[in-house]
């Protein structure tokens, strides 16, 4: 079974992308107009227009990876912002809340717990 290995960052590419672009135009995407690292051990994440496709790139050791979902029915809860140049930062989490129809902002989810004292 493929899976993705653990990652420390994972970014949204804020904005409708043409799925079209292949390893290399999303890569060079990433580091020309995110000024991000596409080597670095990130998730990066696009969607398309009508939100019902995501790609997802990230390196892996000597290696892109590059996985493409298309949903036969519905939308992915993207985040709607239309700065093409911006990304946002979120969490493997909020990804799994994303991948899964939800939002990247669930309500009902359990909040971090900061304070570290015991009673």
């Amino acid at each position: 079974m493929l899976r993705m290995t653990p990652s420390p960052n994972v970014y949204l590419a804020l904005g409708a992308t043409d799925l079209r672009n292949n390893i290399n135009g999303l890569a060079l995407m990433v580091e020309r107009k995110f000024k991000l690292d596409p080597f670095s051990s990130s998730l990066f994440v696009f969607c398309n227009r009508r939100k019902d496709k995501l790609k997802i790139l990230f390196w892996d050791k000597n290696g892109f990876w590059m996985y493409y979902r298309r949903l036969e029915e519905g939308r992915f809860n993207w985040p709607d912002k239309t700065d093409y140049s911006k990304t946002l930062a979120v969490s493997e989490q909020q990804l799994s809340w994303l991948l899964d129809g939800m939002s990247i902002n669930e309500k009902g989810a359990h909040k971090e717990v900061l304070k570290r004292k015991m009673i």
